[in-house]
């Protein structure tokens, strides 16, 4: 289901706590890094999704949805909108429930697929801007990762 709609977005952050984020860079000036480093802040599970880096923020990182070994609620997206419909592809075939693809990225074939496979599909928002809106940067909760 496309999500446009505060109430979703609210059911959205408050129930997927374990979130891989596709292309998250090892560099703190990148808006990614910023993103899932508030995100680990607020209380989420971040895994990283980066086909070169080890580790990044202190979590380790995946070459790929496939390899994590755990479950996933959200794959949060910073990739370009050519390069997201084998993201979506992987999202679905691992379960995720939902595909959240950040600012500035509109591939409407792609939201289309991940929503008639039944994931909840947030396209063109960043994460960080809807739960500090939506929360006021208070935490939710805190989740085992272990």
């Amino acid at each position: 289901m496309m999500v446009n709609d505060d109430a979703a977005l609210r059911r959205i952050l408050q129930t997927c706590r374990v979130i891989a984020v596709v292309g998250l860079s090892p560099k703190p000036d990148r808006p990614s890094h910023g993103v899932a480093k508030y995100l680990l802040e607020h209380g989420y599970c971040i895994v990283p999704v980066h086909p070169l880096a080890k580790e990044i923020l202190g979590q380790k990182c995946y070459p790929d949805l496939g390899s994590i070994p755990g479950k996933v609620d959200l794959v949060d997206v910073f990739r370009k909108p050519e390069d997201v419909m084998p993201i979506a592809q992987e999202a679905i075939h691992i379960g995720a429930k939902c595909l959240w693809l950040q600012l500035g990225i509109i591939n409407t074939q792609v939201a289309d697929r991940a929503a008639k496979a039944g994931l909840d599909v947030v396209m063109d928002h960043c994460i960080k801007i809807e739960y500090q809106r939506l929360f006021g940067g208070r935490m939710l909760a805190d989740v085992d990762c272990g």
